[in-house]
This record gives C-alpha cells, structure tokens and sequence, in this order.
C-alpha cells in the first residue's frame, strides 16, 4: 500500500502553471526528499500534500483515503514549517500540548505524547521554558515534536534547517535520520540542500519547473544521472560538462580523442554529445595511467578544503575540476596527469540532455 499517493497533479495561479501533470507515490515508511532551486514547485507540491492550497486538478490519497478536497487537520499528517511557528508566551510542554488540548484529548494522553515526544527528541530539561530562552536548535527541536505528539501517518517537513547554522544543520540532520529509523513513519521532506537529500532520503524527486526530472535512490541519482539539469544541480562541487561529438566508439572534443568503450549505452551512440565526470571520479598521477584515456592539464588554482583539495585546471579549453587529497603539495602551474574512466562517466544527448 502506498501511504501518499499523488494523481495527475495540477496547480495554477491564474495563468501560471506550478505544477503540471504531477504523478508520484510514496511508499508506507519511506522517507522522500523534494529537492529543487528556488521556484521549481517542491513547498507548493509539499502545501498541497498538506491541503494548504487547493489543487486545480489531480487527486491526493493519503493511506489510500482521497483527501484532496479535505481539511488539513483531516488529513492525518504533521508539518515542521521552515518557520519554528511556536507560541512565544508558551513553555516548550504548552507548545507541544496545544494542538492536543484543542483536540479534546484526555490529560493522561497528552502527558504521555509529550513526555514521548520529549524523549525520543531529548528536550525533557527544556519542557518549562519558553522559546526565547531556547537556541534555534532546540526550537527546531520543539517544532518538530509538536508534529510527532499527533502520531501522523506522515510528517511534511518545510526546510526546516534552513535557517541554522552550518554547525547545527549537520547535527539536526543525524537527529532527523535517527528519528524516522526510531518511528519508522512516512516522511516527505522539501529542501535545496542537496547535502540533506543525499544524506537523509531513500529516494530524491529532483525538481525543475513544476515536473520531477528524476526520482531515484541518492546512489542513482549521484551516479547514474537521469539528464543533465539533474548532474548538474546533484554533487558539490558540480560535475564537469565537455562538448564534442559521439563517432562510433569514440568521443571526440577539442583535439582530444576519447574511447567509450565500456559505457553502458541505453541506445547506439551518434552526433553532439555531452560528457560529464565528476571531480572526484577523475583518477591522478599513476592510476590515471593505467586508463586507457590519460594526458597532462595544466593547474590554474588551487581549493584547499581540509579533507581533500579542489584543483581548476583546464582540459579541451574549458574549466575542469578535480578533486585531490588534502595533503597534496601541487601548485598553480604545475602539469597534473588526469585519467578518465568511463565506468564513472556520464553522456547527455546535445539537444534534449538525456542521459544516453
């Protein structure tokens, strides 16, 4: 059974079509991520799921129930907003006990939500104060316990890191991740943090003008990139993009050469074509040797990033990145030995940007 279900999704605001022919499903404990630039439609998708905007077209099931014309509070989800949205002149315990008051729920039974809730998100010191006497940590904190203690079927989150620091971001992530392993509920989760896609999701939904470009496991998509929007956005620093021109079993840019032998065409190769490798993927010194494609580039500037170390160097007479160990001693000027293995390489159709 799918526990979120969406149908031929449509959105529009006047003549501005946001979402358009939208189908996805969400299996019953999964955590998807939503992931997307600014603008692509992932919070409006995430608004509609809630029943916070009224679709224009399509169906919306949620534990095979169709919810699409009901009411938010009907729909047996919780939402954690970008926004910690608490009431100031509430303690943390009257935060997370409002909702439940409201609903009518017995004393015993709000005691023993929040006192859960409390927890499993470890904030039992933090139930008497108020928000302004917490950190942004631990107002997040409270904000997401205000959606465990209605024990939803499934739990929206907003980018609701986004207003931390880089610090505290990777610490919430972990927390996030040991929370649905704990529960096990569905979650979805809208960010344009890739960094949180690929760390919390099993499966992304990449975003772009209102349609999903490619939904896969972080493995598939970091890999095995469905287009090029997708290689593109997916990875930091971004993967490397080369024109040239698919011939039979070779690839030509520039005044380089490169066989494709040993790449996994989905269809016969021919014509313009993109190639893309990842900096990390782009083997150095002897193991670019034993590629059957290797030559020398010449190191423009140098990233040093603690663990490891960004060299631009330039390669067919564009930019190229590759990543090196952080305890390399090359130097601007210096002629790098690159290899590349078509093992790690990705090719994109010139005109429509497919993955070939």
């Amino acid at each position: 059974m799918h526990s979120v279900e969406i149908r031929d999704l449509d959105l529009s605001f006047g003549a501005v079509e946001v979402l358009k022919g939208l189908n996805l499903n969400i299996e019953d404990g999964e955590f998807l991520v939503l992931l997307g630039s600014s603008g692509c439609g992932k919070s409006t998708l995430l608004n509609c799921i809630a029943g916070l905007l009224e679709v224009t077209d399509g169906q919306i099931f949620i534990k095979d129930r169709n919810v699409t014309w009901e009411e938010p509070s009907d729909r047996g989800i919780g939402m954690v907003f970008q926004s910690y949205a608490l009431y100031p002149q509430m303690t943390v315990e009257g935060n997370l006990s409002f909702g439940l008051k409201n609903a009518r729920m017995s004393r015993d039974e709000i005691a023993k939500r929040v006192a859960r809730a409390a927890e499993i998100l470890q904030i039992e010191p933090l139930l008497k104060r108020k928000p302004a006497a917490l950190s942004g940590g631990q107002r997040q904190r409270v904000a997401i316990g205000r959606a465990l203690v209605r024990d939803a079927d499934v739990f929206l989150f907003d980018e609701p890191l986004s207003n931390l620091d880089a610090k505290l971001r990777a610490d919430l992530r972990v927390e996030i991740k040991r929370l649905h392993q704990q529960l096990k509920n569905t979650i979805i989760y809208v960010t344009h943090d890739q960094v949180e896609a690929l760390t919390l999701a099993d499966r992304i939904a990449v975003m772009k003008g209102g349609q999903i470009q490619q939904l896969a496991s972080p493995t598939e998509i970091y890999n095995r990139p469905g287009n090029r929007y997708v290689a593109d956005f997916v990875g930091s620093p971004a993967m490397n993009f080369i024109d040239g021109m698919l011939i039979e079993d070779r690839f030509e840019m520039q005044d380089q050469v490169l066989s494709v032998a040993g790449y996994p065409f989905a269809k016969t190769p021919g014509g313009p074509a993109t190639l893309g490798i990842r900096p990390e993927h782009i083997e150095t010194g002897a193991a670019a040797e034993a590629l059957p494609f290797h030559t020398d580039v010449p190191v423009e500037v140098i990233e040093p990033m603690g663990s490891d170390t960004l060299a631009w160097t330039r390669f067919a007479d564009k930019a190229f990145r590759v990543r090196l160990d952080g305890q390399t001693d090359i130097r601007p000027g210096d002629q790098l030995k690159i290899g590349i293995d078509m093992a790690k390489a990705s090719f994109f159709d010139a005109e429509t940007e497919v993955r070939l």
